[in-house]
């Protein structure tokens, strides 16, 4: 029978070194986490302080390490595309074919929306667009789901403004650093979003569970008017989101609960959009001239 190794390091140098090392970082990890709790406990100013500045430092290899996991994830994504791509050529071929009478419609459509404004003068007017970043970290594990912006204070971000993707909402901004800033998700469970579903504007309150799900409860007590299906976006209600921001889809029901998953998922998105508020940008009016008193129309009718 062999003889089980020894854990000791006996008289070998290389070894024993091996072992001191590792003890002395076991050692300065627990002494640096207890610090940092003692401080998030009894200064939370001189922690808010180092999680500022941690973030800072951060901000360089959270980029690198978005990029990279961005790449790795991608790689299964272009391996099937390619295995079906003359499937999805020929598919692709016949929906072109179906929609190309639809999309004749809709252009003419929207030829005729646009001489029906010019008629009425009507002008479109969207303010809240604020600028464009990326997201640069996500969360997937913790209870709280944020997600790190690469921007911050110095490029105009404040908390409580919204944030976007293509696919729809994402969030709003829960915290700023002078350069990046932290994305309180759909998912986490003290964002509330008030919801309508998309084809009757039925009212609703969505509420993240913490587990990549939302929770959708109707604003009308009694049956649940819910399908799984249903499109649910921002009914603009508490001026915090624009109106009609696509949210998430139902896929569940239970009882006069459903539940749903966002439909901009912050693990695949690159690039967001961070808007005004609601109320800010619909009350933002550029400024007037000022109105000339009696005293000065006077004047101005006696001058030469």
């Amino acid at each position: 029978m062999a003889r089980p190794p020894s854990r000791r390091p006996g008289h070998n140098r290389k070894a024993q070194y091996s072992l001191f090392a590792s003890y002395v970082v076991a050692m300065t990890g627990a002494a640096v986490g207890l610090l940092l709790v003692v401080v998030a406990m009894f200064d939370p100013t001189g922690f808010a302080v180092i999680r500022t500045a941690t973030a800072e430092i951060t901000r360089p290899a959270s980029i690198a390490m978005r990029n990279m996991v961005s790449g790795v994830s991608s790689i299964d994504e272009v391996l099937t595309a390619y295995w079906r791509a003359g499937s999805q050529n020929v598919a692709l071929r016949r929906q072109v074919e179906t929609d190309r009478n639809r999309i004749i419609e809709a252009k003419a459509v929207a030829q005729e929306n646009a001489r029906l404004k010019k008629l009425l003068k009507l002008v479109d007017a969207d303010e809240s667009h604020l600028l464009t970043a990326r997201l640069i970290a996500s969360s997937s594990s913790s209870t709280r789901r944020f997600a790190r912006l690469n921007a911050g204070r110095w490029q105009g971000v404040r908390t409580g403004m919204p944030v976007r993707a293509p696919e729809g909402l994402v969030g709003r901004i829960h915290s700023t650093t002078p350069n990046t800033a932290e994305v309180l998700l759909l998912t986490d469970g003290s964002n509330i979003v008030p919801v309508r579903r998309a084809n009757d504007s039925v009212p609703a309150i969505s509420t993240g569970l913490g587990d990549g799900t939302l929770e959708i409860r109707a604003l009308a007590a009694g049956r649940n008017p819910f399908h799984p299906g249903d499109i649910l976006v921002t009914s603009g209600v508490g001026g915090v989101y624009q109106p009609n921001i696509p949210v998430a889809v139902i896929v569940r029901i239970a009882g006069e609960i459903a539940y749903g998953v966002p439909l901009a998922n912050p693990s695949k998105v690159d690039a967001v959009v961070v808007e005004r508020s609601f109320e800010e940008a619909v009350t933002r009016t550029e400024p007037t001239p000022p109105v000339p008193t009696d005293a000065g129309a006077a004047a101005n009718a006696t001058a030469p």
